[in-house]
């Protein structure tokens, strides 16, 4: 076996301990050797036979070495501190006439004269050159051999010897005294403090450690109790007869477990999701598009105003969104006014197997189908367990199986991608509009929700253009790739990890009719079926089919009856009439009659009428008052005419009253026609009044003619027949 210079050769122990040698110079002829022991800090350069190294190595009884204990020294020079490379240079000057002397250096009696002859000519002892020569040949033989080992220095990690000395550095008061104070630590002591902190420090209530060790040398150095006013009060020795906080400090950090002290102090759910290590990468749990979508709500951090009427503020939206993991495309998003519940979770669902382009047609945006081509059923979902555990869950799994994943409790950390878009979506978009949510609001500063303008139509038609940036130009420099997307040279960006997965990736993405999705998905109630149309929360619909049928109709003949149906809480244009059992749907569309709420949320009507009922209520005070004054005017006028009217048929009997009606009615009404005609032209100025006519501002009105009265008595007649 060739031998080289710097070789490790390690020689199993024989009697004491084994070696490690390294090879510094082999005679040109090949059958001379020189090592030198690399752990003896007194070791110096040995001559060895070639052939016998080569027979220990040949029989096994020495081995080569790979690993050099002293590779890490073969550094950059920008990577050494400045004061290491002087102190290297310094040394080097020192001992480089000698090692480049050739081979006198390793012959014990030549090495004794070049040596005296370096003390001499630098003026440094014989100790320090043959410490200088050690380091250099035991360390592989560079010039950044001679760094100094700042590094071993101090006994690092290892506890020190117990003594009466005070260790460590005086404080300014033995300085100024001279005198040493403070305890060292010793094994009693480190205990009771390890003890104390577990006791105090390492618990739920966030105490600080300046308390912890106060509470520790109350109940684990006190000296004894005294008694005070009935209470038992601890005595302490004097203050340099315990510990320092720096002590305690020191010696917790030194012995503490950091998991444990972590867990104990803030729980293992913040653990989990704050300090825990990240080793794992979300892409891996999915191999394609619509392998896992994630879904998630935030509440969204702005306040919103009515359509109907924008001096009303409605509060903030509830925002769903849903990833695609493989990707990071979003696949689906809700903007409502529903809390976190199953309900708006569907709703992004829904959103999520809808054709794009039409979807961003209902709020005036123009694409098309590549911008967002995300109109699938995933093969699984991940999500909190509130929305998607129960029986609800469930019957997404059976009817459109999906496997439905629930993140542990607590655990928001599991689905990571959907919650960072949220903060990304915060931070691109809605933290700049106005009414916004900022939080550091200060005492005196104007209320955000004055500043609310935008109604909910609007604030989606943004969050749709918020949703199209992120999966267009979203660039994701930080995403894996793996080596066939490298390959295939495909940009970080969604749109085209979603194209080149659909390509290459496929299987995953399902599609289902829309009427399908429509009933599993959206929420049912009853309508009632009526005259007036398909009554449903105060609204009214008809369609092709049930006109028809002739519901209407029916419902005048056979009464009312009630119908189950499904709707989109984000629109009133349309519900959907279940029919066949839910086995189909038919849409029915709103009526004019009610086309002041098309176009808007369900909430804005159902809004509207509760203010309506409201209004009604608080109006009750004026229609009591105003019908209390009418009242009273009735009976001003009733009660004197009861009055004159029993006086007057004083003595007179029922058939007497009775006989007559029609002759009086012809009596009064011709009194009523001469009161009535004399009230007119009492009216009118004597200048405008002509013979047999009136004046009326310069026209000539002509008096009644006879064809008027005979049309007057006809009619006369015919009313008394």
């Amino acid at each position: 076996m060739k031998l080289f210079i710097n070789l490790l050769i390690e020689w199993p122990a024989t009697t004491e301990a084994k070696q490690i040698r390294r090879v510094l110079w082999i005679a040109p002829s090949g059958d001379g050797v020189v090592t030198i022991d690399i752990a003896d800090r007194q070791a110096l350069p040995v001559w060895q036979s070639s052939t016998d190294i080569e027979a220990a190595l040949a029989s096994q009884q020495a081995r080569l070495l790979d690993m050099d204990p002293y590779a890490y020294l073969c550094r950059p020079e920008d990577a050494i501190p400045e004061k290491h490379r002087q102190r290297r240079d310094e040394a080097w000057q020192v001992i480089a006439p000698l090692v480049t002397s050739g081979v006198d250096i390793f012959i014990p009696d030549k090495r004794g004269a070049l040596v005296a002859a370096a003390v001499q000519r630098t003026g440094r002892t014989r100790k320090t050159i043959y410490l200088y020569l050690r380091r250099y040949w035991q360390r592989g033989q560079t010039k950044n051999a001679l760094l100094p080992s700042f590094d071993q220095c101090g006994a690092k990690g290892q506890t020190k010897s117990i003594s009466d000395h005070k260790r460590g550095r005086p404080g300014k008061l033995a300085v100024k005294t001279g005198q040493p104070t403070g305890l060292n630590v010793n094994k009693e002591t480190q205990e009771k403090i390890l003890r104390g902190m577990t006791l105090f420090y390492e618990q739920r209530d966030g105490m600080s450690l300046a308390r912890a060790r106060q509470l520790t040398l109350e109940n684990l150095f006190n000296t004894g109790y005294t008694l005070e006013n009935g209470i038992l009060v601890p005595v302490l020795p004097p203050d340099e007869a315990l510990p320092t906080l720096d002590q305690f400090r020191y010696w917790y950090e030194k012995e503490r477990h950091l998991v444990q002290a972590i867990t104990a102090r803030q729980g293992t759910r913040r653990f989990e999701t704050t300090y825990r290590p990240v080793l794992g990468d979300s892409t891996q749990m999915a191999f394609g598009p619509g392998s896992v979508y994630q879904i998630d709500a935030t509440i969204g951090d702005i306040y919103l105003v009515s359509s109907l009427d924008r001096s009303r503020i409605i509060g903030r939206p509830v925002i769903y969104t849903i990833m695609d993991v493989f990707s990071r495309l979003i696949a689906g998003m809700s903007v409502s006014l529903e809390g976190p519940s199953w309900l708006s979770a569907m709703l992004a669902l829904e959103n999520a197997t809808t054709n794009k382009v039409a979807f961003c047609a209902e709020y005036g945006i123009v694409i098309t189908e590549d911008k967002w081509p995300s109109r699938h059923l995933p093969e699984a979902i991940l999500a909190d367990r509130g929305e998607f555990e129960g029986y609800q869950a469930d019957n997404l799994v059976n009817a459109l199986n999906i496997r439905v994943m629930n993140t542990a409790p607590y655990r928001g950390d599991w689905k990571g991608i959907v919650e960072r878009n949220f903060r990304l979506s915060n931070d691109t978009l809605i933290r700049w509009l106005p009414g916004a949510v900022y939080k550091s609001r200060e005492r005196g500063d104007p209320d955000y929700r004055l500043d609310a303008c935008l109604n909910l139509h609007e604030f989606r038609q943004l969050m749709i253009h918020c949703v199209l940036h992120h999966n267009n130009h979203y660039r994701m420099d930080w995403y894996r790739m793996d080596e066939f997307m490298i390959t295939d040279r495909v940009e970080p960006y969604p749109i085209e990890l979603w194209q080149w997965g659909v390509q290459n990736r496929s299987g995953h993405l399902r599609s289902l009719a829309q009427d399908m999705i429509r009933l599993n998905l959206l929420p049912t109630k009853e309508a009632s079926v009526s005259r007036d149309g398909i009554r449903f929360q105060g609204l009214h619909y008809t369609s092709k089919l049930v006109a028809q049928e002739e519901w209407f109709v029916k419902a005048r003949v056979k009464g009312i009856w009630r119908v189950p149906v499904a709707y989109d809480p984000r629109t009133t244009d349309v519900i959907y009439l279940r029919l066949d059992n839910g086995q189909r749907i038919e849409p029915c569309y709103l009526l004019d009659k009610d086309k002041t709420f098309r176009g808007r949320d369900w909430y804005e009507p159902l809004d509207q009428f509760e203010l309506q009922k409201l209004a009604q209520q608080s109006a009750r005070t004026r229609r009591q008052q105003t019908e209390a004054e009418f009242h009273a005017h009735v009976e001003q006028i009733v009660v004197p005419a009861r009055e004159q009217a029993e006086r007057a048929r004083a003595g007179q009997s029922k058939r007497s009253r009775l006989h007559g009606i029609r002759e009086n009615r012809q009596e009064e009404r011709q009194r009523e026609r001469q009161n009535g005609a004399r009230s007119a032209s009492s009216d009118i100025p004597l200048e405008q009044r002509g013979k047999g006519g009136i004046q009326m501002d310069g026209e000539y009105v002509p008096p009644p003619r006879p064809i008027d009265q005979l049309r007057e008595l006809r009619q006369e007649k015919l009313n008394h027949e």
